[in-house]
C-alpha cells in the first residue's frame, strides 16, 4: 500500500498511539503523550502532530473524545514501515518446542493431532483466536493404498499421502469382491502409483493400467472413480480452531450483538477457511521459509471481518502448503502475533515434512 511519507516526528506519534492503544483500548491524548513519553515535544506540538495524521487518515477521533485511535490505514503503515519484529520470547519458544517434541523428534501422532496441537497452543500464546488449515493436496504424493473390506459388496480406500495424511473414501461395488482379489490390486496399484502427485494418478491412470484390462470388477472401479479417489482440491472442511475464549473477552466485542457475530462466524467452518485462505500479501515479514501476511479490517475479503485483524503464514508438508494465523481485533501485538504465527509456521513446517510415516 502507497502512503504519505511520514516525518520522524508523525511516525513517533503514530507509533505512540498505536502501541498505547494497543495496551489500554482507550483513545490515545496530546496530553498522556507528552506526559507519558520524552519525546522533546510540547503538548501543543503534539496536538498539531496529532491534526496531520488525523486529516491525513491515520488515526480518528472517536465520539467527542479528546483522544485519538488508529485507523486501518494508521496500523497499515505502523506494520509495513514503523515495527520491528525480535525474535521469539525463549519461555514462548520453550512452550511450542515442548508440544512439538513429541512430534518433531520422536516422529509420532497423526496429521490431525498435529495441526489440532498447533492451534490450541497458538491460541494459549497468542491470546488470540488461532487457526490451523490443513495443506492443499495440489502437489500431495501418493505414497500408498490400502482397501478395508466393509462387506462383500463394500469396500473403504484408504490412500496415504506423504507427511502423515490420510484420505478415506467408502466405495460400494456392482459384484462381490474377494480379500486375494483385493490384495492383488493393492500390490498393483502401489507398485505402479507410489510417488506420483494425485494430478499425475487422476490424468494417467487409465493409461498405466491399460495392461490390466482383465481384472475386471475392482480394478475397473478404482479408475472409473480416480477423480473422487484422488481428488487434489483444497479440504476447507477441515478446519482446526481454538483461543475463541480470547477473542469474545476483547473490549471490542463486548456488546453481545458483536459476540453474535463473532460466534456465528467461528461456526462457520467453511467461511473461516475461506477467509484464511484467501488473505493476500498485502504485507510480509520473511522467515526461514514462511512469510507472515497482515490483513487488516477491510483488507479482508469478508464483511463480517472489517473489525479484525489476521496474521497468517504459510507452512509445508513436503510440497503441500497450509496455513496458520491468529485472528483477533485490530487493536492487537502486532510485533508478538507475527513472532509466534512465524515460529508455529516453523515447527509445523518441521513436524510435517520431516515425519512421512503414517500414523
Amino acid at each position: 500500500m502507497n502512503h504519505r511519507d511520514l516525518n520522524l516526528r508523525e511516525r513517533q506519534v503514530l507509533g505512540i498511539i498505536i502501541q498505547s492503544y494497543v495496551v489500554t483500548a482507550a483513545p490515545v491524548g496530546s496530553r498522556t503523550i507528552a506526559r507519558s513519553y520524552n519525546l522533546g515535544l510540547s503538548d501543543a506540538t503534539i496536538r498539531n502532530v496529532m491534526a496531520d495524521l488525523e486529516a491525513s487518515g491515520f488515526i480518528s477521533q472517536p465520539h467527542t473524545s479528546a483522544g485519538r485511535v488508529p485507523t486501518d490505514k494508521g496500523y497499515r503503515y505502523y506494520v509495513d514501515l514503523i515495527m520491528k519484529v525480535s525474535r521469539i520470547d525463549d519461555d514462548e519458544k520453550r512452550v511450542i518446542d515442548h508440544n512439538f517434541g513429541l512430534f518433531g523428534l520422536e516422529r509420532t501422532g497423526t496429521s490431525a493431532e498435529v495441526l489440532g496441537t498447533a492451534a490450541k497452543v497458538l491460541g494459549s500464546i497468542s491470546r488470540q483466536l488461532s487457526v490451523v488449515l490443513p495443506p492443499r493436496l495440489s502437489n500431495a504424493v501418493f505414497e500408498r493404498l490400502d482397501i478395508v473390506l466393509l462387506s462383500s459388496t463394500r469396500i473403504m480406500v484408504v490412500i496415504a499421502i506423504q507427511s502423515l495424511f490420510v484420505k478415506t473414501i467408502v466405495m460400494e461395488l456392482t459384484a462381490e469382491v474377494s480379500r486375494q482379489k483385493i490384495d492383488a490390486v493393492v500390490g498393483i496399484l502401489n507398485e505402479r502409483l507410489s510417488g506420483l502427485t494425485l494430478d499425475e494418478i487422476r490424468t494417467t491412470i487409465a493409461r498405466r493400467l491399460s495392461d490390466c484390462k482383465g481384472e475386471t470388477g475392482l480394478m475397473d472401479s478404482i479408475v472409473e472413480s480416480a477423480d473422487t479417489l484422488f481428488d487434489e482440491s483444497s479440504i476447507l472442511d477441515k478446519l482446526y480452531i481454538s483461543g475463541t475464549e480470547y477473542i469474545v473477552d476483547q473490549p471490542e466485542f463486548s456488546q453481545p450483538q458483536k459476540v453474535r457475530n463473532i460466534i456465528t462466524m467461528i461456526e462457520d467452518k467453511f467461511g473461516m477457511a475461506k477467509l484464511v485462505a484467501d488473505v493476500g500479501s498485502a504485507s510480509g515479514f520473511s522467515g526461514d521459509r514462511q512469510e507472515v501476511v497482515i490483513s487488516i479490517g477491510q483488507e479482508n475479503g469478508e464483511a463480517g471481518a472489517a473489525d479484525l485483524t489476521i496474521v497468517s503464514s504459510p507452512f509445508y508438508a513436503g510440497k503441500m502448503v497450509g496455513k496458520v494465523g491468529v485472528l483477533g481485533p485490530k487493536r492487537m501485538d502486532y510485533e508478538h502475533a507475527v513472532r509466534v504465527v512465524n515460529y508455529m509456521a516453523g515447527c509445523l513446517s518441521a513436524a510435517l515434512t520431516d515425519n512421512n510415516q503414517l500414523p
